[in-house]
């Protein structure tokens, strides 16, 4: 009867390992690459990037330690500014270094149109936007649910008034 008993038991306490072995294998996670780049517009009526809030008692530039600015940039396939528009960079930007410029950045990178249109993807971390800048991807919803990952960008333009930054996001998801 023992021996009876704990082939039952080890049956059962095997069965839900099995079970949720099945459901990771039906939902394997992907990994996709994209290749994208960021238009914003920094003045004007039709401005994509605004700042809110600059510290007491100091003048606003780029530089300044503690300015807050928002985003609803541009996503485009291309550096082009006729490219095709595939989405948005809507977020939060704090300067938050007194060294040299680096931003903090909170962005959500929502995807309107192509293969990840209602995709979206949300990025946290530091862009010092004089260098490569590596960004964690902390989650997304959509195409992109429970995404994790990693973004690289780089300006390749800045005129006045028109800031053009290439990115590539690797994004691991279901």
């Amino acid at each position: 009867m023992a021996m009876a008993f704990s082939s039952l038991s080890a049956l059962l306490l095997l069965f839900p390992l099995f079970l949720f072995a099945s459901f990771g294998a039906a939902d394997k996670e992907k990994m996709t690459h994209l290749h994208f780049y960021l238009h914003e517009i920094n003045s004007g009526a039709n401005a994509t990037g605004r700042t809110v809030a600059v510290p007491p008692g100091t003048e606003f530039s780029y530089e300044t330690f503690g300015a807050i600015s928002v985003i609803d940039d541009i996503l485009r396939e291309g550096p082009e500014r006729d490219s095709k528009l595939i989405g948005r960079a809507q977020g939060l930007l704090a300067q938050a270094s007194l060294e040299k410029p680096a931003l903090l950045s909170a962005v959500n990178f929502v995807f309107t149109a192509g293969k990840y249109n209602g995709g979206t993807i949300s990025v946290l971390g530091r862009a010092v936007l004089t260098e490569l800048f590596e960004r964690a991807i902390v989650g997304g919803a959509g195409r992109f649910r429970m995404a994790r990952g990693y973004t690289l960008g780089k300006v390749i333009s800045s005129e006045e008034g028109y800031l053009i930054m290439e990115l590539d996001a690797y994004v691991v998801h279901h």
